[in-house]
């Protein structure tokens, strides 16, 4: 299991550090002469037909619909194995990701909304900055080395695991519109047939692929948002196989399909939507009531959701710090976790895409500097903290 997450976590830090060349690489494309072509790129379109069922979107869509989808897939595999054999089994360690998990949501979400509730279009990117970027947070972790404990490595990743669930549930809830009963249907049929293949004990990946590809243009068409075919597809995928003990399904896929998502997938979307043309940012754009509340939301709000949620737990005695971490380098993460990256950018595209006039503000600018405030003020606070001797005994 140890070998297992120290696998997980240098995959998922590498990740946060490509994932910084790719945004760095997309601010460089909107500041310079390759502004247009970059601009172009996204706007490639591209389209399937398959006999009277048409999908037309331009290349940007795709990357956001489609290639997430394998995110969150991924994401789902990884939440179902946690929590039937991994460090989530335990009800005694969710305890503080959780209440940290709720925290990091419900107050950042409760800034924005008091700096935006009387903005009419504004008001709903109220889900932009509860998100927390995985990869990215780790990244940041990494750059300080040995000297990091791996209880708080994993804590960050539990955590991180919880911010995603509630994600997917706000996205399901609030950011999906024009629902086709119909397409809502074939979804539900979708589900139903992966019940049964499961339930019969059928271990075929192609199978399962096939329902969920089927399931996934159900969702999209119906008006909610594709991804969550993804997660609903992660649920059915079997753990086990009855007929070979030594071969698991889900862990297969699971392995087969980091190493793609870490160093394709979130890089590409990285660079596809961090390209924000510096030039056209001025003093209002930086304290527009969008900008400023996803910055206050995800560099104040964060830390004090994660850090007195989990203070909370800990003083009721519903929680406990993890083994060889310290109140001080708990807060060092809460901090940390302000950095929303890649889900802020997801929730930031649903939560504004039908906007008529987008040029009034860019809640890239806003989801930028938080995250850059977040990143630079949770390394300061762990560097200052970190113990070397305390965490070379954790390991």
């Amino acid at each position: 299991m140890i070998s297992t997450i120290r696998t997980f976590l240098k995959l998922e830090s590498a990740s946060g550090i490509l994932l910084i060349v790719a945004a760095g690489l997309a601010m460089v494309c909107a500041n310079t002469g390759m502004k247009h072509l970059y601009e172009s790129l996204l706007q490639i379109p591209v389209g399937v037909q398959f006999g009277s069922l048409q999908i037309h979107k331009p290349l940007l869509l795709w990357i956001n619909d489609g290639l997430m989808a394998l995110f969150f897939f991924l994401v789902g595999m990884e939440l179902k194995r946690e929590i039937m054999e991994g460090e989530l089994s335990d009800t005694v360690n969710m305890g503080l990701p959780v209440l940290g998990a709720l925290g990091g949501m419900v107050i950042p979400a409760g800034i924005y909304w008091w700096v935006n509730y009387d903005q009419p279009g504004g008001i709903h990117g109220w889900g932009i900055p509860m998100a927390t970027d995985t990869a990215f947070s780790l990244g940041i972790l990494s750059l300080l080395g040995q000297r990091v404990p791996l209880s708080l490595k994993v804590f960050l990743v539990s955590l991180a695991i919880f911010d995603d669930i509630g994600a997917i549930v706000v996205i399901a809830l609030f950011y999906s519109s024009n629902l086709s009963p119909v397409m809502v249907w074939t979804a539900g049929g979708c589900l139903a047939v992966l019940l049964l293949i499961n339930r019969s004990g059928v271990t075929a990946i192609p199978l399962y692929a096939l329902v969920g590809l089927v399931m996934w243009v159900a969702v999209l068409e119906s008006g909610v948002h594709a991804t969550l075919a993804g997660v609903l597809l992660a649920l059915f995928i079997p753990l086990t196989d009855a007929k070979n003990r030594t071969h698991s399904p889900l862990r297969f896929l699971e392995n087969e399909l980091h190493t793609a998502v870490a160093f394709v997938t979130l890089p590409l979307f990285a660079f596809f939507n961090a390209g924000v043309a510096l030039g056209e940012v001025t003093l209002h754009s930086l304290t527009h009531p969008v900008s400023l509340g996803i910055t206050l939301g995800l560099f104040l709000g964060k830390q004090t959701g994660i850090f007195l949620f989990c203070m909370a737990g800990v003083s009721l005695g519903i929680a406990r710090l993890p083994k060889g971490v310290t109140v001080i380098q708990l807060y060092g993460v809460a901090v940390l976790c302000g950095v929303g990256f890649t889900m802020s950018l997801f929730i930031g595209s649903l939560a504004f895409e039908d906007l008529q006039q987008p040029a009034l503000f860019d809640e890239r600018i806003g989801i930028l500097v938080g995250s850059l405030l977040s990143a630079m003020a949770g390394y300061l606070v762990l560097w200052l903290t970190l113990d070397a001797a305390r965490a070379g005994t954790q390991r």
